[in-house]
């Protein structure tokens, strides 16, 4: 136990009351030693009950996130995080095992490595359609399976990725270099872990994005990966009208960042063209989208696959409206009143 690193887990929180609990509770039985972990709260003016469970649980540090979002709460809470590892867990995060964290910080004695992400989204039947959905297809944005620069493990396509990549299979992590800045698979959220000093060389300017981190990292000559051979459970919290906002939430505040505050860096620009005109014209038959749905369903039985359909004509119609809106004002998509439901 005393060479386990010291860890910083940050989690950011906006009226989260209904996973906090379960994403605390995954954290309080690790086997891990309590005096080597913090745990920092970023909260964004909560008006449900989550600081009284986050108060309950007994975390390190509650620290105020003026900005609101989940990405700004991240970078207050890195800013208060003093220990080796830091923990990127989401209030929707449940670390699927006890020895979660210990497996998770294993890659970490190989210098080179300098961050850490499960493989996988963790599949449980009792969770709800949407949540069974995006562990089934290993991605919450449809989109991803059309650009293939999807980060876990996908039951439609049996890869965990199709960007460019080098592995090397250790047991119990896939040691993985990134070959190509322009062309990175969605590292960086629910359950990633990365060096303190190298995350702080990063350009952090009261926001931090995921993807964008991973890229200043390869910048800075640091493109070795683990995927950890491990889940973690991500509860999409709410219905179909839950999972249009948070579309609108994805595309709004990309426009807004990149092209409004110039905080935006990874080049999305550089996307497979072909591969986002096969979304839109599958998007638009639709037919094909039930074909991956039943080749899926196929592969590992449940209803939740012919959500995918719905999931990309949402996608492409949210998509087209935001891109079409940002030609005039782009704007964020507030937080107020926003709330997590299961």
């Amino acid at each position: 136990m005393d060479n386990l690193p010291t860890v910083s887990i940050i989690i950011p929180v906006y009226n989260s009351d209904k996973t906090l609990r379960e994403c605390l509770e995954g954290i309080r039985i690790q086997d891990y030693p309590r005096e080597k972990l913090e745990v920092i709260i970023a909260d964004a003016g909560s008006t449900d009950s989550s600081l009284e469970i986050a108060k309950s649980y007994n975390v390190d540090k509650i620290v105020h996130n003026a900005l609101k979002t989940g990405e700004a709460g991240k970078a207050v809470g890195v800013g208060e995080a003093k220990n080796d590892i830091i923990a990127l867990i989401d209030s929707d995060n449940v670390m699927e095992s006890k020895d979660w964290l210990k497996r998770m910080v294993e890659p970490f004695q190989d210098m080179d490595i300098v961050a850490s992400e499960p493989l996988n989204y963790t599949y449980r039947k009792s969770d709800g359609f949407i949540t069974r959905y995006c562990a089934l297809i290993g991605m919450n944005d449809p989109l991803c399976v059309f650009l293939g620069n999807y980060d876990r493990y996908s039951s439609l396509t049996g890869k965990w990725t199709e960007c460019p990549v080098e592995v090397n299979d250790r047991g119990g992590y896939l040691k993985v270099t990134l070959l190509d800045e322009k062309r990175l698979p969605t590292i960086g959220a629910n359950g990633f872990l990365v060096r303190r000093d190298e995350l702080l060389k990063c350009h952090i300017k009261g926001y931090l994005f995921d993807i964008d981190v991973v890229y200043d990292l390869m910048k800075h000559g640091r493109s070795k990966f683990a995927k950890v051979k491990i889940g973690i459970i991500h509860i999409f919290s709410g219905d179909t009208r839950a999972f249009i906002r948070k579309q609108k939430r994805r595309v709004k505040d990309y426009l807004y960042f990149s092209k409004v505050k110039d905080l935006r860096r990874y080049p999305w620009g550089s996307v497979n063209k072909k591969r986002l005109i096969k979304f839109v014209v599958y998007s638009f038959l639709i037919v094909p989208l039930l074909f991956q749905a039943i080749r899926g369903y196929l592969k590992q039985p449940d209803r939740a696959w012919f959500f995918h359909p719905v999931a990309c004509v949402i996608t492409l119609w949210v998509y087209s409206l935001g891109l079409l809106t940002s030609i005039f004002k782009p704007s964020p998509l507030e937080r107020d009143g926003w709330q997590k439901s299961r």
